[in-house]
Parts: structure tokens; sequence; C-alpha cells
């Protein structure tokens, strides 16, 4: 484990419970399912709400993986709205250096 992930997994464990629970504005909490391992992880991520979705930015993408798990033809996860876990489906976005992971809601039934 690299600086930049000893410091991540210290923030992430600092700001997930902020983020949880709305406190941080722009910040919330993904939950999702490891491609390979299927072990389910959360983390904070900073989500702009767009139409029936969103879109959640990567930073510092090349020194990340867990945007991995959402490139191809994407991948399920859960996004922490409104104090409610919403179900949807992230496709990860690259152009040129920035990464992005869009997000589009599972229909409210």
């Amino acid at each position: 484990m690299n600086l930049l992930q000893r410091t991540a997994r210290v923030v992430n464990t600092l700001v997930t419970p902020l983020a949880r629970s709305g406190r941080l504005g722009a910040m919330t909490e993904i939950s999702y399912a490891g491609r390979r391992s299927g072990t389910e992880f959360r983390l904070p991520v900073a989500f702009r709400p767009e139409g029936d979705g969103g879109v959640i930015r990567v930073e510092l993408p090349d020194r990340k993986n867990w945007w991995r798990n959402f490139t191809g033809e994407g991948a399920p996860l859960r996004v922490r709205v409104d104090g409610a876990e919403r179900p949807g489906h992230g496709v990860a976005v690259r152009d040129g250096r920035q990464v992005r992971v869009d997000v589009r809601f599972d229909p409210v039934r």
C-alpha cells in the first residue's frame, strides 16, 4: 500500500460518517461490489445530481483504482441521496486525463 492509499484510508474513515450524514454538501457515500472479488466497498465521493442520476468526478484517477469497477458497460452501485441509498448503474468515462462516473438511478417503484 502506497502513501496515497494509506492517506486515503485515513481520510475516508474520517469523512465517511460526515458524508453519510449529509453534512458535507456535495459529498456522499457510494457502495459497490468489487469487479473481481465481489467484496462490497463503501467510500465517500463528491456527487453532483443531474437529471435521473448524477456525476462523480474522480480526482487523480491514475493513482486510484476504485473507478475501474465501472469501465466498459459499467456496474451496479448505490448512492446515498437525502439520507437514503438509491440503486443505480455507474459507467466510467475517460476524457484525456479526466475521469468521471456517470450514474443513472434505477426507476423508483
